[in-house]
């Protein structure tokens, strides 16, 4: 359960600092990081793996063999359906939500490898 809390806070300190970082990435204060972030959580977890499916089949398993480029578009299609879903957050176009993720991924991971590896 803390390592859950942890995480959560992480991500919602990602999209938080994605959003001062990208123009085209707008969020209104830092609750509404932690509430995209539960939103984003909450349709990765639900939704996540069958787009990154749908995408790997699609694309005649070669989604799959680079599975680190189909989990980058997932994320920005989930990134871009969160901001749909809520009035705290607002991404432009497709090309700000691939921005996002892509930046997204490395805080977060940078702020795992502090706070949960050490």
């Amino acid at each position: 359960m803390k390592t859950m809390l942890i995480t959560w806070l992480i991500m919602s300190f990602a999209i938080w600092l994605t959003a001062v970082i990208l123009p085209g990435i707008k969020l209104k204060g830092f609750v509404g990081a932690i509430i995209a972030s539960a939103i984003f959580g909450i349709l990765n977890w639900a939704i996540g793996w069958l787009i990154f499916v749908v995408i790997g089949i699609g694309t005649l398993g070669i989604g799959f063999l680079l599975a680190f480029l189909t989990r980058w578009v997932v994320n920005a299609i989930l990134l871009k359906m969160t901001g749909a879903l809520t009035d705290r957050l607002k991404v432009k176009n497709f090309g700000w939500a691939l921005g996002g993720a892509l930046l997204m991924a490395v805080i977060g991971t940078g702020a795992e490898i502090l706070l949960l590896k050490v």
